[in-house]
């Protein structure tokens, strides 16, 4: 069964219900249990629990220094290129926004990796906007062998792609792929991705089941946080990663937890999710899964950023840039994707890191001794 015949399966509506009725009693009856099912991880996230955010909170905090020590992996975006075929309400590249288009040659390449190196950075992630014309396939094969050869981890978040085209980036050396399904509510999906080949919901839902056959070392997914009702659509992540990781369990896992950030267009969230929200959401999904990396950018603020290392946060971001060539060239913001929030330098960032009492992991040395 794929995971678009499982994800059919759930009604919407149903599954709202289900979570919002969650008593005190499912919460504590959840708490109480060593491994946990998908019932007891919607009464994590329930209104119910937000009273027991503190006890959440603190067996998160135990069971991620068991799983991954006191450590937190430090990564930086890329931005490729800004050129985008679809139209996302959301996004500050969709097409029809009149922004300058960017892709960047060799030489501004070689720049970014010069200035991101400078950095102290060596897991680096790719990010590009969604155009198979000019950032496709030759593209990729043009500046993944130059970056590999910089750096010992590199991830893509790109547009999907089909599962042969992963195997050739995977023997050119990509590590792992982040891609997010954005909303997993079908008619709110057509609502806010109106033109381009992004508006395929099942393309795109089936690119983690792609990856898996093609043998990626590991895989990112999560929800864009406001598109839809916040927590029904971490309910489908939930799903979507423990149907993954029993179907392709030699592949790692990550999530993410992106709340929507002002763009170019001026969207506005359906859903607005707060700080306490967000804190329960990251230790409801380590309470689920002790084993799964949990992600968060530099779209939060440097308040909570630094509040949250405890919680089951596994690698941030630091000092990210969202327009292309934003680190050789600082000189324009007209480029971005979205408003970063958090926007410190990697030593200030670490240093809170090591305040908290936690050490940056700088290179990622799973392919030594993988």
């Amino acid at each position: 069964m794929s995971f678009a015949e499982q994800l059919a399966r759930y009604d919407n509506t149903a599954v709202h219900m289900a979570i919002n009725s969650k008593t005190a009693a499912d919460v504590e009856r959840a708490l109480a249990k060593d491994k946990l099912d998908l019932d007891d991880f919607q009464a994590l996230i329930s209104p119910a629990a937000e009273t027991y955010i503190e006890l959440m909170a603190q067996r998160s905090m135990r069971l991620t220094q068991q799983r991954f020590g006191k450590t937190q992996q430090f990564y930086i975006p890329l931005y490729l290129s800004n050129m985008c075929s679809n139209v996302c309400d959301y996004c500050g590249f969709s097409m029809g926004n009149k922004i300058r288009r960017v892709t960047l040659d060799m030489a501004q390449l070689d720049a970014e990796l010069e200035a991101i190196k400078q950095l102290g950075f060596d897991h680096i992630l790719l990010v590009t906007g969604e155009s198979e014309r000019k950032v496709g396939m030759d593209y990729f094969r043009e500046v993944l062998p130059r970056i590999k050869a910089r750096f010992s981890h590199v991830s893509m978040e790109v547009q999907p792609l089909e599962q042969d085209e992963y195997e050739e980036l995977i023997s050119l050396g990509l590590d792992a792929v982040m891609v997010y399904q954005e909303t997993y509510n079908r008619h709110r999906y057509a609502e806010v991705h109106p033109k381009g080949k992004k508006r395929d919901f099942d393309f795109r839902l089936a690119t983690p089941e792609r990856l898996g056959e093609a043998g990626i070392r590991k895989m990112g997914i999560g929800a864009l946080i406001g598109l839809d009702e916040w927590r029904s659509d971490c309910f489908y992540v939930a799903a979507h990663l423990q149907y993954l990781e029993r179907k392709y369990w030699r592949s790692k896992f990550s999530i993410s937890f992106p709340r929507l950030r002002p763009c170019e267009g001026g969207f506005q969230p359906k859903s607005v999710m707060t700080d306490k929200q967000l804190v329960q959401l990251i230790c409801a999904y380590r309470l689920f899964n002790p084993d799964v990396e949990l992600s968060l950018s530099t779209r939060e603020s440097e308040h909570f950023r630094n509040h949250a290392i405890p919680l089951g946060i596994t690698s941030m971001s630091a000092f990210s840039s969202t327009q292309p060539g934003g680190y050789a060239d600082d000189s324009t913001k007209a480029l971005e994707q979205f408003e970063i929030s958090d926007e410190r330098r990697p030593e200030v960032v670490a240093e809170a890191v090591k305040q908290a009492g936690y050490q940056v992991v700088w290179k990622d040395w799973d392919r030594v001794l993988g």
